[in-house]
């Protein structure tokens, strides 16, 4: 795993009161392992969920938390386990996030620089993307899709239904100064088809990392979120093309500074993917 929350490309969600599957979940190849203490976890089951997250972070292994969400009654109990240090925290996912002020307020309960991801999921969280990613410590978004349909009351399969709110968190992640967003799950564990279209779709648009939540999606969400030889070979040429500073040709193409600072983007992406993995 490469536990850099910037620099993920995937994101695997493991119950907080499964403790068998955490150490899988590290084996399965996912860049950043999310113990969930909100949806995975039913009602009952919260407090012995916090107890295996906070013994498995003491050991000294590394993971992402996502906590409960503002309004409940379990949210300040998970992030007053965050702030009791019980072991590296790569970052703190934040459900329903619609605030920019409420995650300033969390950020500070927090131990200083640790990360948030907020998961924005409704409406008002859309419409308020560009405060939740001006907030203190946010290191990127993440998309929730679930939850948004159930609240519009489309099929949250559909990429048309959701296009204007993805790259509305595109465009909000990358005025921010934010690293891109991370793409919502795809529910059909064993579906390859439309994990792959997802993924797709996702980096289309300017997403580059994808939640999980199955350890089969991994592998295939890591392949496809990596740069391919051919995307790489595309930038190297652009950038040697573009060194004069002037606009020019390359394969039938205009190259100019916009484009040239794309292929620089890719190269630096790759880069960085290759000394994390």
């Amino acid at each position: 795993m490469t536990m850099n929350a910037g620099t993920a490309r995937t994101f695997l969600f493991v119950p907080g009161d499964r403790p068998d599957r955490f150490g899988k979940a590290v084996d399965s190849g996912a860049d950043v392992v999310i113990l969930d203490l909100e949806d995975a976890v039913a009602p009952g089951r919260k407090r012995e969920a916090r107890e295996h997250v906070r013994a498995w972070l003491g050991e000294g292994n590394r993971a992402a938390v996502r906590i409960n969400g503002d309004g409940t009654p379990w949210q300040a109990e998970d992030v007053a386990m965050i702030a009791s240090r019980p072991g590296p925290v790569v970052a703190v996912v934040a459900p329903k996030a619609e605030s920019g002020e409420r995650l300033a307020t969390l950020s500070e309960t927090l131990p200083a620089g640790t990360g948030i991801i907020p998961l924005v999921e409704t409406a008002v969280g859309i419409l308020r993307a560009p405060a939740v990613c001006a907030a203190p410590n946010v290191v990127r978004p993440a998309f929730g899709s679930v939850d948004l349909a159930a609240q519009l009351g489309v099929d949250h399969r559909s990429h048309a239904a959701f296009q204007h709110a993805r790259s509305s968190l595109v465009l909000a992640a990358a005025a921010a100064g934010c690293i891109a967003p991370i793409d919502g799950v795809t529910t059909g564990i064993t579906d390859q088809d439309s994990l792959r279209a997802d993924l797709v779709h996702a980096l289309t648009l300017g997403f580059t990392g994808k939640l999980c939540v199955h350890p089969r999606q991994v592998v295939p969400a890591n392949e496809c979120l990596t740069p391919s030889g051919a995307d790489l070979e595309w930038a190297r040429q652009v950038v040697a093309a573009g060194q004069g500073g002037s606009a020019t040709a390359h394969d039938g193409q205009m190259i100019d500074r916009p484009v040239v600072l794309r292929a620089e983007a890719i190269l630096a992406r790759a880069s960085r993917l290759s000394r994390s993995c």
